[in-house]
């Protein structure tokens, strides 16, 4: 899906042309969003056909797919491994370096997805949850723009 993204300056240019393959846009000085598809529940019907299809069911069981969630992750840190801190936006990573990002964080999404299939966490609903209870757990009369949230609230 290609969209125009009015907010971001860009003479005209689509959202579609402006990222390369989900791989991140370079610096600017908008806010970044999402596109607003696949959805969340597409990304778990999209995964589920395909491991249908290969007959993986009964490898992806929900330990499985939590390690190999894990074993994503670590291929993400590599990434970023030696690079000291990363400025938001990756400003110094070639178009090759963000594809590949994009490509890890995507495998990272897609067992996740999966992970919470198989053991029937609905995603969306648990997100915003648990999102009303850190909003209680971390009130902004408490802790805005301190660390407090790493050091006296942690359970």
């Amino acid at each position: 899906i290609e969209k125009h993204n009015p907010s971001a300056g860009d003479a005209g240019v689509s959202e579609a042309e402006s990222r390369s393959n989900g791989a991140a846009a370079a610096v600017s000085p908008q806010k970044f969003t999402f596109s607003p598809e696949p959805s969340m529940e597409d990304i778990r019907r999209m995964q589920a056909d395909f491991t249908d299809e290969r007959d993986w069911n009964k490898f992806h069981q929900p330990r499985n797919l939590l390690l190999a969630m894990v074993g994503e992750v670590g291929e993400v840190a590599e990434l970023f491994q030696w690079r000291g801190e990363v400025a938001e936006g990756l400003p110094d990573w070639t178009e090759s370096e963000r594809e590949q990002l994009a490509h890890e964080l995507s495998d990272v999404l897609i067992y996740l997805v999966e992970l919470a299939e198989k053991c029937r966490v609905d995603l969306p609903q648990a997100v915003l949850r648990k999102m009303a209870l850190n909003r209680l757990k971390y009130p902004t009369s408490k802790v805005h723009g301190s660390a407090k949230k790493y050091t006296e609230y942690k359970d």
